[in-house]
This record gives C-alpha cells, structure tokens and sequence, in this order.
C-alpha cells in the first residue's frame, strides 16, 4: 500500500440536490445575496446545475433532468439535501492512482469534464457513508 497520501488544496464546494433549481436559486440570491448565475444543463449526468459563489465559498445545486439517473434515485430515496463534498487537488488522475493503489473504492475510474473543472468521485461506501468529489480547477 502506498504511503503517499491524496491532499486536498480546500474544500471546493458543497452540492445540493434540489426539486426545483430556478426556486432554489432564487431563495439562496434574495436571502444571501447571491449573484446571478448561469443554470447549465448537464446532459451526460442528467441534471441541471450551477455553482452560486457566496463570499469565499461555492454552493452547487443541482436538479436531475430524467429519471434512472443517480441524481434522480437519491433525490427520490433521500429528498433534497446535501449530495456531495467536493475538495480540489492538483494531478486529480495522479490522486485517483494513490486511492487505487490504496484499495478505495470509486465512482469515477477516470476524470472527466464536470461544472466544477475535471472531476472524479469516490464512492461513499469508502469515504465513511458521504460522496466526495475530486476537482481539478
């Protein structure tokens, strides 16, 4: 097992699954002040998403499109609520490498293109019951 570890620069952002993403939106921008923002439709995911900056910290929302998605499964098991944590790294392909070799479990075998940068995620059930995500800006 490798003794390197997967650093994290900060936390990235914070992801909430939402049923109604232009309500939610406007809740968080009449009560926090939150600055217009461009909802994108993510179509490979099957979501609607956008990333409300609210002084030094990200809040992603997102709200699944179409059913069968995972998005779409925890909103309906779970209600709307916290979906993820996201923490940004440099060399995001070089951490997932160090979690492999380490025997964690992942989502994302590989990065991709997410609304946050390059991204991967780690599967809960190795990350103590929470989704982590990783984000390469």
């Amino acid at each position: 097992m490798s003794d390197q570890v997967c650093t994290a620069k900060r936390i990235d952002h914070v992801c909430i699954v939402v049923r109604d993403i232009e309500e939610t939106v406007k809740f968080y921008q009449d009560v926090f002040g939150a600055p217009e923002s461009q909802i994108e439709e993510i179509e490979d995911q099957g979501v609607k998403a956008v990333i409300l900056q609210l002084g030094n910290t990200d809040l992603e929302l997102i709200q699944p499109v179409r059913e069968g998605t995972g998005v779409a499964r925890f909103l309906e098991s779970k209600g709307e609520g916290m979906h993820h944590i996201a923490f940004e790294v440099d060399d995001i392909k070089g951490k997932l490498d160090i979690l492999k070799e380490r025997g964690m479990r992942l989502v994302d075998q590989e990065p991709r293109k997410g609304l946050a940068g390059t991204i991967a995620f780690l599967h809960p059930g190795s990350t103590g019951s929470v989704l982590l995500e990783l984000v390469q800006k």
